[in-house]
């Protein structure tokens, strides 16, 4: 099942959603409207707004509440992507340039506030506190990881649990939240609510894996990056934490230096330093570990065709180029 198909049982609500983004994004201050209709618009896989919906419709939820949480949701992710191409000086992004790359990084900055801002305005009008919990927990925690990836950054000696850590707050907690709000809204029980989060927990995580190991192992024109990205940030990502552990003394002096020092320079022998530990390997076998615990966390939902979908998007997230 590819993406579109995965779409396909909440096409309508995806519509919804999109009219509900633009119509939130208005703003009376121009360069908001113009930074946030490009980043907005940039072509993404529009993930965590379709989860909320999918895992809304999959716990038999009937309203339309959905489409404010998956729009919330999705506000949140781009303010995060606005303030991660700044901290990492980042100037493509999906083929584009970024918007640091275009208005700078001020206007970044405060345009990710904004929709931060608007995000809560948001949770408000919505004015049910469990939301506005699930919500405001997920935030702080991915707050929690950029600064917990900051203090990774050019250190070799960060090891697989604290790099496990910083993904599972800076990217699965979005995903986690966005699928809870689903079972929050149905007001499932509580167990039943936990199993949805667990799936998107370990769906975030399995999505994540598999960024870091695309750094390595696809063609700039497939994932809309440059190769070796992470590498030229000096962030010690899966493949290069394990190609370190398994690697030759040479290799790991190599990758130490890589890593401290950041940059492209040393792009092809990092590479090659992957290639010839399997890391890249190890790195999607993960991930798809995670995958399987995503799909087992759906276990005891009724079937239908939000909860086959969901079930797909754990394949879609191991199986993708880009």
């Amino acid at each position: 099942m590819d993406l579109s198909a995965i779409r396909a049982p909440v096409s309508d609500d995806l519509q919804a959603v999109d009219e509900l983004i633009l119509q939130r994004l208005q703003s009376d201050v121009v360069l908001i409207n113009q930074i946030g209709h490009y980043i907005v618009g940039s072509g993404g896989k529009r993930l965590r707004p379709l989860l909320v919906l999918l895992a809304a419709r999959a716990c038999e939820y009937r309203g339309e509440r959905h489409h404010d949480m998956a729009a919330i949701v999705e506000f949140i992710h781009t303010a995060t992507l606005l303030h991660d191409d700044v901290v990492d000086g980042s100037e493509l992004r999906r083929n584009r340039d970024t918007a640091n790359a275009v208005w700078g990084n001020e206007a970044s900055v405060l345009v990710g506030d904004f929709l931060y801002s608007r995000a809560f305005e948001m949770m408000v009008d919505v004015g049910i506190m469990r939301v506005m919990d699930v919500l405001s927990h997920a935030t702080n925690r991915i707050a929690e990881g950029e600064v917990l990836q900051l203090l990774n950054t050019h250190d070799p000696d960060t090891d697989e649990s604290r790099y496990m850590e910083v993904i599972q707050r800076k990217t699965a907690t979005l995903f986690e939240a966005g699928t809870r709000l689903g079972a929050v809204l149905a007001e499932v029980p509580r167990a039943q609510e936990e199993r949805v989060a667990d799936f998107g927990l370990h769906l975030g995580v399995a999505f994540q894996l598999v960024d870091d190991a695309l750094d390595y192992d696809a063609d700039n024109d497939t994932i809309g990056k440059h190769i070796g990205d992470d590498l030229e940030e000096g962030k010690p990502t899966l493949p290069l934490i394990r190609a370190m552990a398994v690697g030759s003394d040479a290799q790991r002096a190599m990758l130490r230096k890589a890593i401290e020092d950041g940059g492209r320079e040393r792009i092809g022998e990092v590479v090659a330093a992957i290639v010839d530990t399997d890391a890249l390997k190890y790195t999607t076998q993960l991930a798809r570990k995670h995958a399987e615990s995503a799909r087992q966390a759906l276990d005891g939902l009724p079937d239908s065709d939000a909860k086959r979908a969901m079930l797909a998007t754990a394949e879609f997230a191991v199986a993708r180029t880009y």
